[in-house]
């Protein structure tokens, strides 16, 4: 299968990793109408397309009955306004070969899958274990390289040997290594598709090739991430410079007390859904939330 045929054209742009609103309430419970504003919010702020169940997300804290429910309300208020990307990893791979097998992904466009976090594979293991989840999956993956939460890194070299497989279309690269992201580029086969995930590196990477960015900082400014992300891949890197820089104050708060607790604040501050987060995370603090809000 030519690499270029299983490439999806609809994933590209400025995808937003969903967070996951919770009510202020003691028990935290997912609060399904703050999902469906932000849906629109960030939609109609012209997001590409959505990422939700990832990282950013608290996935480790949704149980797997909230996942199907947030599953069914987000595809039905998108109502195939654009395309749905469903996270899917895990440290086990058997377990989630499993989830791939089991879950609805009806209207789902494609996998974003994490690698194994706390294992700390070696590059072996790891091409592995995505090359058994590429077989399994009825979707197109997508590779995530974040080092920073999985306490190890996809190479270049090991993303180039995994982009030949024919159910593995992109990958996610959040690694902040934007050498290793060029050779990527250099080398990649015909239709794979680099992605940041990193949001302040999102025009230097389309620079030399990248398809635009999975962000965090689009739950909160849909509209500045994707006309940023829009002017870089029509080239016009003057006006994405530009907004980049409107953003790069805002950028380290988001991150202070861990992602995705000050994306929270930051939507909170806009009146879109509460700040709080689940255990281990907390909420943000008010010196935090004061800062943000100084800079909105």
């Amino acid at each position: 299968m030519d690499k270029l045929d299983s490439r999806l054209p609809s994933v590209r742009g400025t995808g937003v990793a969903l967070i996951t609103p919770f009510t202020p309430t003691p028990d935290h419970a997912v609060d399904y109408p703050a999902l469906r504003r932000l849906l629109d919010f960030t939609i109609e702020g012209g997001a590409e397309y959505l990422v939700i169940n990832g990282t950013t997300a608290e996935s480790p804290t949704v149980t797997a009955d909230e996942r199907a429910e947030i599953l069914r309300v987000v595809k039905e208020h998108i109502a195939g306004r654009v395309p749905l990307v469903y996270g899917i990893g895990g440290n086990d791979t058997a377990g989630v070969e499993n989830l791939l097998r089991t879950t609805d992904l009806g209207g789902v466009t494609a996998i974003l899958s994490a690698s194994p976090a706390y294992n700390k594979p070696s590059q072996a293991g790891i091409i592995q274990h995505y090359l058994r989840l590429a077989d399994a999956s009825p979707l197109p993956i997508i590779l995530y390289n974040v080092p920073g939460r999985t306490s190890s890194n996809l190479t270049a070299e090991t993303t180039l040997r995994l982009a030949h497989h024919a159910n593995i279309v992109g990958i996610k690269e959040a690694s902040g290594n934007l050498e290793q992201c060029m050779v990527i580029a250099a080398r990649k086969p015909r239709g794979f598709m680099l992605i940041s995930g990193d949001d302040m590196l999102t025009t230097p990477m389309i620079s030399f090739g990248a398809e635009g960015v999975i962000s965090v900082l689009a739950n909160a400014f849909p509209r500045r991430m994707s006309d940023m992300t829009r002017h870089a891949l029509a080239g016009n890197y003057a006006e994405a410079t530009k907004l980049l820089f409107e953003l790069l104050p805002l950028n380290p708060l988001m991150y202070e007390e861990s992602n995705p607790v000050g994306v929270k604040a930051a939507l909170e501050a806009l009146g879109l859904c509460s700040a709080a987060a689940r255990l281990p995370l907390l909420e943000a603090t008010g010196g935090l939330k004061e800062r943000i809000q100084k800079l909105l």
